[in-house]
């Protein structure tokens, strides 16, 4: 399990990133890399992390279920994401 510390972080991020969205684009398209400078740090998609939903591990995610490998891996053998099944050969 992540820190909540972490997790929490990451959440003001991506707050922070949906807030300057608009504002970012519109900056980018006028070529004023000196108001692009002036925004906060944080409000660059660059600097966001993919993180699990679950436990907020931030490796082994794997971005098409939005979950850590692990977390994946108990989903798909307890049957809770459809049309994944174990193999074997």
């Amino acid at each position: 399990m992540a820190k909540e510390s972490m997790k929490a972080r990451e959440r003001k991020r991506q707050k922070m990133v949906e807030k300057y969205a608009a504002k970012r684009a519109a900056l980018k398209e006028a070529g004023d890399y000196e108001g692009l400078q002036k925004l906060p740090k944080n409000a660059s998609p660059v600097r966001l992390h993919n993180r699990c939903q679950l436990s907020g591990r931030p490796k082994g995610y794997m971005r098409q279920f939005g979950v850590s490998r692990i977390n994946f891996r108990e989903m798909a053998l307890n049957g809770l994401i459809p049309g994944i099944k174990k193999t074997s050969w």
